[in-house]
This record gives C-alpha cells, sequence and structure tokens, in this order.
C-alpha cells in the first residue's frame, strides 16, 4: 500500500505528544515523517532524531521540498490560519490542529486557499472518531431513546493552568483550545446549517494567569433541534460527565470511557387517559399519579479514546480522501459554523487584553 510523507510543523503537546506519538507507533501504517519543523532548535532535532528525519526551524524552507505530500500544522493557535494558508499555496495538503480558525472569516480563507490550489484542507478534530462518541451516536440513531431534546456536555475541571493557553493574544482560553472537541461533536449530533441563537458568559477566574477565559458557559438554540448546553470551566470540582443526553424516551451519559443510559419503550406500558378531574386513588382518597416502568437499564465500557483509536481513524480517513477521494468526515465547511458560533460568544463576552 502506497504511504503518504507528512511533515510535522510544531512539536510540542500536540505536534509531538499526539501526532507524532501515533506516527511512532505500530498503528501506523500509511505515513512516513520525512521532515520537522519547530522554532526551538533543540527540541526540532530531537524529535527528528526519533523520526530518522530531516529538521527545519523555518517552515517555509521545508515546503520547498518535493518529497511532501501532507503537513501537519500544529503551531500556535492564532498562527493556524497564516500557516494553513502557506502550506496549501505550496501546494500541499494539510491536516490543521484545533482551534481551526478564530473567525470565520479566517475559515474562508482557508476553504478558499485549498479550492484554489486544489489541496485537501483538513481539520484535526479527532474527537469525532472518539470510540465513546461513535458509540454514543449509534445508540441516538438507533432511535431507542427516541427524540434528543437536550445536549448537555461538561468538558470541565478544577485546575490553574498559566502557559500560553492562558494569553487571548495567542489565540488561548478553555473555548478555542478545549471547546472544539464537545462543540464539534454536539454539533454533528445536532446536524443544522442554521446559525442558533446563542446565551453566553465568558469570565477570567483566579484559575488563570493569563487574560483568556478559564469559564465558559453557553446555551444554543434552534428552531425543531436539541438545546445544546456547554460548559467548559476550571473552576468546577465536581464536573458532571461529558455528555448528558436528555431524549424522549429516555437519558444517556457518557464518558470517555463508559456509556450508560435508560429508557422505556412506551407500546409495552399501560395506557393512562388523561383524567382532568382532581385525581384520587383506588380509595378514592387525593393522589399523585404513580407507576414503576419497565426500564431497560443498560452500561458498557468503552475501549479506546480520543488519543489513540481516535487519532488513526482520523488519519485513515485523512489517507482515504487524498488517495482514493473518499470525502473528509469533519469537513471545512461544517468545522466553519463552530468557528462563527465561538466568535459570536466572544463577541457577546468581549474581555479585556492585558499581555
Amino acid at each position: 500500500m502506497k504511504k503518504l510523507n507528512i511533515a510535522l510543523i510544531g512539536l510540542g503537546r500536540s505536534g509531538r505528544n499526539i501526532h507524532g506519538k501515533f506516527f511512532l507507533s505500530e498503528s501506523n501504517t500509511l505515513y512516513n515523517v520525512v521532515a520537522v519543523c519547530d522554532e526551538i532548535e533543540a527540541r526540532a532535532a530531537s524529535v527528528a532524531g526519533e523520526f530518522g528525519c530531516d529538521c527545519y526551524t523555518d517552515y517555509h524552507e521545508m515546503l520547498g521540498r518535493n518529497d511532501i505530500d501532507v503537513v501537519l500544522n500544529s503551531t500556535f493557535s492564532y498562527e493556524h490560519t497564516d500557516v494553513a494558508v502557506d502550506i496549501m499555496n505550496a501546494g500541499k495538503n494539510v491536516v490543521s490542529e484545533k482551534p481551526f480558525a478564530q473567525t470565520a472569516e479566517q475559515c474562508d480563507r482557508m476553504i478558499a486557499a485549498a479550492e484554489k490550489n486544489g489541496v485537501a484542507l483538513c481539520p484535526f478534530q479527532q474527537s469525532r472518531f472518539a470510540p465513546y462518541y461513535t458509540r454514543m451516536r449509534d445508540i441516538v440513531k438507533s432511535g431507542i431513546l427516541g427524540r434528543v431534546l437536550e445536549i448537555k456536555t461538561t468538558f470541565s475541571g478544577f485546575a490553574r493552568r498559566w502557559d500560553w493557553q492562558c494569553s487571548q493574544r495567542f489565540g488561548g482560553g478553555n473555548m478555542y483550545n478545549t471547546g472544539p472537541h464537545p462543540f464539534d461533536m454536539a454539533l454533528d449530533m445536532i446536524n443544522s446549517d442554521e446559525m442558533p441563537t446563542i446565551m453566553s458568559r465568558l469570565d477570567v477566574t483566579e484559575m488563570t494567569s493569563g487574560d483568556a477565559e478559564d469559564f465558559v458557559k453557553a446555551v444554543l438554540m434552534w428552531r425543531d433541534k436539541p438545546i445544546l448546553d456547554i460548559e467548559i470551566m476550571s473552576t468546577d470540582a465536581y464536573p458532571d460527565t461529558l455528555f448528558h443526553l436528555i431524549c424522549s424516551k429516555g437519558t444517556l451519559r457518557a464518558s470517555m470511557g463508559k456509556i450508560e443510559y435508560k429508557y422505556i419503550v412506551p407500546e409495552t406500558e399501560p395506557e393512562h387517559a388523561l383524567v382532568l378531574m382532581p385525581y384520587t386513588n383506588a380509595e378514592g382518597k387525593p393522589a399523585y399519579c404513580s407507576e414503576k416502568l419497565n426500564v431497560l437499564d443498560f452500561s458498557e465500557d468503552v475501549v479506546g479514546t480520543s488519543f489513540d483509536v481516535a487519532v488513526e481513524r482520523f488519519y485513515q480517513n485523512v489517507y482515504s480522501h487524498i488517495v482514493d477521494g473518499k470525502p473528509l468526515v469533519v469537513k471545512p465547511s461544517r468545522v466553519r459554523q463552530q468557528i462563527a458560533i465561538m466568535e459570536e460568544i466572544h463577541r457577546q463576552n468581549p474581555l479585556a487584553v492585558k499581555y
């Protein structure tokens, strides 16, 4: 099977510890790493030693090579758009880390560059391939839970942070850093091209050393679609499970390693005619409607995470798109909606840039 030659730009926590880890693993049978680039020369040399490839500190120089099929763009968040456009203008396919961009206009620039140069633009939203998410989506699509009424997603914790992800100038903050995961999965389930009505709150708390938000609360509403309730907070010492779906016949909750769901089959339950007079029990005394439902209760363990199985599945899809012309699962046009929503939330909650 033909392998694609890939080059990596940015060798930090994502570039080295997520993407690089996959390319070094036995699961990688589709890609050869032929070059790596990082502004920190010692880091570039170290990772190049792991792959046995060339290293660079200037990605423009690396893009001049003619043996590169695809480039990973794992630079600082604020650089994602400009670097991705440079990669595509050099005639290379690109995998671009999250956040895909910071504004809808930046998304449009990247999409236009991909079309102009006839190359693939692949947003790295690997959580779409996470085993817990794909299983959760399959359960919902089966219809056993009924209509989804509300999607509650909580990607919160209780921890302090003081790196560049705390800087607005660098494109940091909980929404752009962590937010792409819950936003992408939830918007995929909702599956609407319409922009929602948005109520939101951003805040910068004592848990961060910077000026970017570490408190995110947003409620999104569409016509005839589930309500989406998102929390991404650094001040929640008792966070709920990652996803909590409230449906018309049941409920589902999912963590990365476990899915639980309960539902009823209305057709198997006794029928109750509506009673509009004061309700009484068999003895004729005032009473409250109550019964014991035949609840079907399931619990499943999930194997694989967003950082192993999901990364492998993502890169398999990228390969099949570039080599075989198969459609991308994560389409830039849909990720544009995610970024437009985040842009609106920031517009509603302007934060002072201090650093």
